[in-house]
């Protein structure tokens, strides 16, 4: 796998092998942490027929800076205070809210991962998004001071735990006797489930870290699995299979499903190639970078599929001195099952 190669992100951004092994704790929680749990879920709200006057008090009184419309229950607008002010400065403060109001409204879903918002926030120039559930219904608003601080609680949260839990795992092989240990992680996926789409690669990745695995090695796994993880809910007919064997070694991935199969193997691993639905798309994903993706952070990817019947997908990493978890010699093969 050579370290000059690049290829085209899902935004654009240029991904190199550098890139995979260097990601952030920080980068890693904005895919793991959902806008509902960052969200400000008690939102001030107002209708298209309340004069701007009023508006401008719930503005102070709050210390915001927008709020949404809702008309009929339903998300109609956003009215920020920058629509305010061009409305003083043509003194209409009694006006209603509806002649002032930005119709193009720019949301999220409560179960996107916050990195879609932040990517809104870069694209849309806005200081606010509404959050909306599956149904179409406002559940919260979210804005940039409510990423950082979801993200530091988050941080502050899980650290005294994880490092307890990393200690105790990172002696799981040593202390087992075999001549070989593997341990191996089993993850259903179904297929349509974009709402708890990435929890598999999350799971896999705190995992890795808790046997002692390198931030680094563990976001690069991650990435791989978030990615073949994305393409069995987007793709499969039934959902799949994810299983990672962990030997000391090296890391074993592999993912299988029952259809429908791929048509052309060749094309789907040409960058931005993707038979993604409509729905997929609207959800923000089918890109065609998934495959290209994995290929540039695993040692070895192999991708068989029959059309009609099913593919499977096998990614490999192989570990270096440095990286090889620790294990002890004896005498038989043990394997270790976990079946969430």
């Amino acid at each position: 796998m050579s370290s000059t190669q690049e290829l085209q992100g899902r935004k654009g951004h240029i991904i190199t092998d550098q890139d995979a092994r260097e990601i952030s704790r920080v980068e890693e929680l904005s895919y793991d942490l959902k806008v509902n749990e960052t969200m400000t879920q008690t939102v001030k709200t107002v209708t298209p027929e309340q004069p701007l006057s009023s508006v401008l008090e719930i503005l102070r009184v709050g210390r915001i800076s927008g709020v949404p419309v809702l008309e009929d229950g339903k998300l109609a607008g956003v009215l920020s205070i920058e629509d305010i002010v061009r409305a003083m400065e043509k003194n209409e403060l009694a006006a209603p809210v509806r002649e002032y109001m930005s119709t193009n409204v720019f949301s999220v879903f409560t179960y996107d991962p916050i990195v879609k918002a932040i990517e809104s926030f870069s694209e849309y120039r806005v200081g606010r998004l509404p959050v909306v559930d599956v149904d179409g219904n406002l559940a919260g608003i979210i804005t940039k001071g409510d990423i950082t601080r979801g993200i530091l609680t988050a941080l502050q949260k899980d650290y005294k735990v994880e490092e307890l839990r990393r200690y105790r795992a990172s002696h799981l092989f040593e202390d087992i006797t075999s001549d070989r240990t593997s341990l191996i992680l089993r993850y259903n996926i179904k297929a349509r489930d974009y709402i708890n789409g990435g929890q598999a690669s999350s799971h896999i990745k705190r995992a890795l870290l808790r046997l002692g695995a390198s931030p680094p090695l563990a976001r690069q796994c991650g990435i791989a699995i978030y990615e073949a993880e994305i393409n069995l809910i987007i793709h499969s007919d039934h959902g799949g299979i994810i299983r990672v064997q962990i030997d000391p070694h090296r890391i074993l991935m592999q993912t299988t499903d029952t259809g429908p199969g791929i048509a052309d193997v060749k094309l789907a691993l040409q960058a931005g190639w993707s038979t993604a639905s409509q729905e997929a798309r609207d959800m923000g994903f089918g890109a065609g970078m998934g495959l290209v993706n994995i290929r540039r952070c695993v040692d070895r990817m192999e991708l068989e599929s029959v059309f009609g019947k099913g593919t499977k997908l096998l990614m490999e990493i192989n570990l270096s001195d440095s990286e090889r978890f620790r294990e002890n010699d004896a005498a038989d093969q043990i394997h270790i099952t976990k079946e969430p």
